[in-house]
């Protein structure tokens, strides 16, 4: 959200080199702060073997991150307009190397849930700051260019550490000894590089004396097409739900329910998700909205069938493929999601309702995957997938109904 206090530095002759150099550095370290997120994923077996808790601990900690990401959204997302991008990212890479040593020194579950608090935290902040410091670089490095290298690069990083994480972590899980504390060495170090990327990355906010007083994010749903918000708000829950309940059980389902314990391939099953979401947004990025939402919802919907049935047969092809399709319908869905809010909004208020839009995108990373944990305990948990299925089967109904009433109105 702008402000009176925010100025963006013009460009200059000397500076154009710098700023390129500077958008991937910016990049890069966003690519790792993601990364470092998305480590734990396929270790969450290791850590319950440790504490020996249940699934439905395992959810609660991931949901911790969601917390984390929203809270931080709401209370920092907005700031770097105010005090510079850069004055945000540090302290926000700086939680994120506090919860690498925290999840370096102690396996526990007490510390576990600190740690991916301060992580989400820590990447709510980096989110929404190192995307508009992104666009910024981007606009002062090249500023007769369109918007498609830094939509790409953004979207890239955001998700591509996503994808990433999860896959060096199951590799060095595998194949090294200390499982639950060498992926955070390495990743230690990579975050330590990334303060230094930020460091050497040029500012592009110059902040005037005269600073408004501080409040949160404002949320607001109501942009003058209700209809419309909704519908893209519930693409946003199911979209994030799908990906939420995969990431978070993928490798206890791969442990539990198709008896494949290996870490290696908990990464790859994450990071398949996530990078047919990066993909999917990237392929499809021509196509009108309405056909993006139709076919992201088809993706979707064919995603959980087949995890229904990977679930029933105990299939890892088919569970492998589900993640596949669910992931590039729950990024296409996301993107058109965002995108129809953008539009929707005045730009006064584009802020609110992009912010409402995420609160729901992370209650449903968090609270379907909390809503399995539960039911596992007493229901088995191919059981509780196929309740999960037919629930996300009901709203994307509702989605394409109101999709079907917003065009014909």
């Amino acid at each position: 959200m702008s402000s009176p206090a925010l100025s963006l530095t013009p460009p200059t002759a000397g500076g154009s080199a710098r700023h390129g150099a500077g958008f991937w550095f910016v990049a890069a370290a966003f690519l790792v702060a993601m990364a470092f997120n998305a480590v734990p994923s396929p270790l969450y077996p290791l850590y319950q073997q440790h504490d020996g808790f249940g699934t439905l601990t395992v959810t609660v900690v991931f949901s911790v991150f969601a917390f984390g990401v929203a809270a931080a959204l709401i209370l920092a997302g907005h700031l770097s307009d105010w005090v510079g991008r850069k004055r945000i990212l540090l302290p926000a890479l700086g939680l994120e190397f506090v919860a690498d040593v925290l999840f370096l020194v102690s396996p526990s579950l007490q510390v576990l849930l600190i740690a991916r608090l301060l992580g989400g935290l820590g990447v709510g902040m980096i989110t929404a700051t190192a995307t508009a410091h992104l666009h910024d670089l981007h606009r002062t490095h090249r500023p007769d260019a369109g918007p498609g290298r830094f939509e790409m690069v953004s979207t890239g990083a955001n998700l591509g550490g996503l994808a990433l994480g999860p896959l060096v972590a199951g590799f060095l899980a595998q194949y090294v000894d200390h499982p639950l504390q060498v992926p955070y060495v390495v990743f230690g170090v990579l975050l330590a590089l990334a303060v230094v990327a930020v460091l050497a990355a040029p500012e592009t906010v110059d902040v005037l004396p005269a600073r408004p007083a501080y409040r949160p994010q404002r949320v607001s749903a109501d942009h003058g097409d209700r209809p419309g918000y909704v519908a893209a708000a519930v693409s946003g829950f199911v979209a994030f739900a799908v990906n939420g309940v995969y990431t978070s059980l993928s490798a206890g389902f791969l442990v539990g329910v198709l008896h494949r314990p290996g870490h290696l391939l908990a990464g790859t099953a994450a990071c398949a998700l996530m990078a047919a979401a990066a993909l999917a947004q990237t392929v499809t990025d021509r196509l009108t909205a309405t056909a993006r939402r139709a076919l992201g919802a088809g993706l979707a919907v064919a995603g959980l069938a087949v995890l229904a049935v990977s679930a029933h047969g105990a299939d890892l092809a088919l569970f492998l493929l589900a993640g596949v399709l669910a992931g590039a319908g729950s990024g296409i869905l996301t993107k058109t999601a965002i995108g129809a809010v953008a539009t929707m909004a005045a730009p006064r208020r584009r802020g609110e309702a992009i912010s409402g839009l995420f609160l729901f995108c992370y209650a449903g990373m968090s609270l379907p995957a909390i809503g399995i944990g539960l039911l596992t305990q007493q229901v088995a948990l191919t059981t509780a997938v196929y309740i999960f299925c037919a629930v996300l089967f009901l709203l994307l109904a509702g989605v394409a109904l109101l999709t079907y009433r917003t065009a014909r109105r």
